[in-house]
């Protein structure tokens, strides 16, 4: 699942991973995502950190509460640089990536998730 509030970041993300073979969810909110990830969990959740109403990180401390939901791989994706490592694994993610994104990096932190 892909998670951004803003749609041509969506369609790019999705297309980039389609184009690999994967099946892709979209959500434009974490609310959305959150309503989505419970009807339907996903093997891996690529979540922006910067969204309006509910941001990615917000949405990960949500998801490592819900016992079935605490071991989903979520992976921030962000635009803001002071978003390191460190800091989204305080904040319960898996791995972070920078935006803009490169598309080799995303296709391999993707495939090292969903073997």
């Amino acid at each position: 699942m892909v998670v951004d509030d803003i749609a041509d970041n969506l369609t790019l993300l999705q297309l980039v991973l389609e184009i690999e073979g994967y099946h892709v969810e979209l959500a434009t909110s974490g609310r959305t995502a959150l309503a989505k990830i419970q009807a339907s969990p996903p093997d891996l959740l690529l979540l922006d950190v910067m969204m309006p109403g509910m941001t990615g990180f917000e949405v990960t401390q949500h998801l490592r509460q819900v016992e079935h939901l605490s071991l989903l791989p979520i992976v921030l994706i962000t635009a803001d640089q002071s978003v390191d490592l460190e800091r989204a694994l305080a904040a319960g993610a898996n791995d972070v990536i920078c935006k803009p994104i490169d598309v080799d990096e995303l296709l391999t932190r993707v495939g090292d998730w969903c073997h």
